[in-house]
């Protein structure tokens, strides 16, 4: 009985993993109009009946492709809060949501789409989780400005500048595939993208750039 709970378990959470990963792909392609519980149990080569099993409704998986990337992005905000100032916290938080927009572009998609659609589904966690996380970010920002360590700049705006920029490699991501001689970006392509972004708003805020970027 003991090692059959176990494999149960770990079955349950590949065939959850499998759902979720074909519906951000499927929502990411589709929209959550245009998708169809049929349409990702076919992505994910299940039975559809297994969807149900797991999400009971189309509405309660697409809540929860929206949640994970919510919470990724969360996590790689974390350097905000156990950088030394700064140049460190911003460049760190640059390679982190760039990495993301590289691992998870489907989620990027979803996510602006929903947004973009005045968030249906999930405006209350704009209200609640994204609005305290927001608040919390500009205090930490706001404290490197009243220490003299940067230019005095509205936090928020710098926020949104860093969301914008790091999630267009995401959301834009065939635009840059055709501007880069229709080819995506390869691992020297990614660092030089990062490594221009930081320059760029590092500069900008009046941060002097870390040695290793």
């Amino acid at each position: 009985m003991e090692t059959k709970q176990p494999r149960q378990k770990g079955r349950r959470q590949e065939r959850e993993a499998r759902i979720l990963s074909a519906a951000e792909k499927v929502f990411a392609e589709a929209g959550f109009g245009g998708a169809t519980m049929q349409l990702i149990a076919d992505m994910a080569g299940l039975p559809k009946a297994n969807l149900h099993y797991y999400f009971p409704t189309k509405e309660a998986l697409y809540r929860q492709v929206v949640e994970n990337i919510f919470q990724i992005w969360l996590r790689a905000a974390d350097v905000f809060d156990s950088a030394t100032g700064p140049a460190e916290g911003i460049a760190a938080y640059i390679d982190a949501k760039m990495e993301l927009s590289r691992a998870y572009p489907a989620g990027s998609k979803v996510w602006a789409s929903e947004v973009m659609h005045g968030a249906p589904v999930i405006q209350d966690y704009l209200e609640t989780t994204l609005a305290e996380w927001t608040e919390g970010r500009m205090e930490v920002i706001q404290r490197w400005i009243d220490e003299g360590r940067m230019d005095p700049i509205n936090p928020r705006h710098l926020l949104y500048m860093l969301w914008a920029t790091t999630q267009h490699y995401a959301d834009f991501g065939h635009q840059i595939e055709t501007l880069n001689n229709g080819a995506p970006l390869d691992d020297a392509g990614w660092t030089e993208a990062k490594r221009a972004i930081k320059q760029i708003i590092l500069t900008g805020v009046g941060v002097e750039i870390p040695p290793e970027t």
